[in-house]
């Protein structure tokens, strides 16, 4: 059934961002209705100030969100949330000095991991997945990309896959999980060469997963050490073949040409980029590929960040994502990531807020959400605060408002 919140302090649109197709942002894109009101159900069905209220909506179920700000779903399109153990010893290692040669020679990294993903029994992963979206909603977030990758062979990739699987109906529809396989996120030591891996473990598992319908994208590290652009190349072909969406994981360490590569297959999003170079970056602009930027983890590692500024002057549509996961950014709250990392990109606050909703939302594929604005779908984030600059100037406050 139809309701109507009104009296809203700022009702946050973004209407001007969806009609720009998320780029060259200015501030005033926003598009604030102070005093606002909205209508929907599952849709949106008439947005604008509370004094001009349609009067076919006026005896519909209402509530009054004076002191609240209301805004468009934040979305998290890039987390590894399904994984055993932690890494803080890792980490420990790194403040002191330490390089990846010498943490993987003592046992960590990303093989860590595997090891203790892999011994988790599907109750007890779970458990834990469930707790960390939980966790992750309560500072707002309503929609996630959740990988898998942790498995990194045949059954236990399989098993992650249909666990994230699980995680996404259970949470249905009051979170929407988008499931992305990622079974090429590193090599197994047991494997000569990528390609040897890919072409054993990560194709035919997707081959065999693909009729059940229940991959979203399928993702690959395109990076020195991990994986070429002709494995790059072939996934991509083959998940083209198959109907499913493709994203990849690229520029990290090196400009490997990993965004224009994704570029050119009209990627959903390619993510990463701190070494995306200007041909990367400006075929970018001309894609629908989203440039999704992940500075937590340049943050974790003590990184240079991403040059955010080169790509949203030259048209691309940018999105912020947490890149939770136990290794390089065990940080989960994408919010506040996009908050710090603000002033750094010198991103205006439209812009800042586009990356985590509306662009956010189309590096999922989700292109009915991200707006205000009617017949798009009704997701929305809730915050108990006068002004939306309230939000990103309190750095850890969460103000989020559950269970309106």
């Amino acid at each position: 059934m139809a309701q109507v919140y009104k009296n809203i302090s700022e009702l946050v649109t973004l209407s001007s961002v969806h009609k720009k197709d998320g780029r060259n942002l200015l501030p005033e894109d926003l598009g604030i209705i102070k005093d606002g009101a909205i209508v929907f159900d599952e849709k949106i069905l008439w947005v604008g100030t509370s004094p001009k209220l349609p009067p076919e909506y006026k005896d519909l179920p209402t509530k009054s969100l004076a002191g609240h700000v209301l805004i468009p779903e934040i979305v998290d399109c890039h987390t590894h949330i399904p994984f055993g153990g932690n890494r803080a010893s890792e980490y420990a290692m790194r403040l002191n000095g330490a390089d990846y040669q010498q943490i993987a020679e003592a046992g960590g990294g990303i093989l860590h991991t595997v090891t203790k993903s892999n011994s988790c029994d599907e109750k007890e992963l779970l458990s834990i997945c469930r707790k960390r979206i939980e966790k992750m909603a309560s500072y707002g977030v309503g929609s996630f990309e959740i990988k898998s990758g942790y498995g990194l062979d045949y059954e236990n990739e399989k098993r992650l896959t249909l666990l994230i699987d699980k995680l996404k109906k259970e949470f249905a529809p009051k979170y929407q999980i988008k499931n992305t396989y990622l079974a090429a996120h590193a090599v197994p030591k047991q494997f000569k060469n990528s390609s040897t891996y890919l072409n054993e473990i990560v194709i035919p598992l997707l081959e065999e997963l693909a009729p059940l319908e229940i991959i979203d994208a399928v993702d690959i590290f395109h990076e020195k050490g991990y994986f070429t652009r002709e494995d790059t190349t072939a996934l991509f072909k083959k998940a083209q073949e198959l109907k499913i969406d493709i994203k990849s994981h690229a520029d990290e360490f090196n400009d490997n040409g990993g965004a224009l590569l994704a570029s050119h297959h009209n990627a959903l999003s390619t993510d990463h980029l701190m070494c995306t170079g200007i041909d990367g970056i400006q075929a970018l602009s001309k894609s629908r590929t989203v440039a999704t930027l992940l500075p937590g983890t340049s943050f974790f590692l003590g990184k240079s960040q991403a040059n955010a500024r080169a790509f949203l002057d030259k048209g691309c549509k940018v999105a912020i994502a947490s890149d939770f996961n136990p290794g390089s950014c065990h940080y989960d709250n994408v919010l506040q990531i996009a908050a710090m990392v603000a002033p750094t990109y010198q991103m205006n606050l439209c812009e800042l807020w586009a990356s985590i909703t509306h662009n956010a939302s189309h590096a999922m594929g989700l292109f009915n959400q991200g707006a205000l604005k009617k017949g798009l779908n009704s997701r929305f984030s809730i915050f108990k605060v006068d002004e939306l600059n309230q939000i990103t100037y309190d750095w850890g406050v969460n103000h989020f408002t559950q269970g309106i």
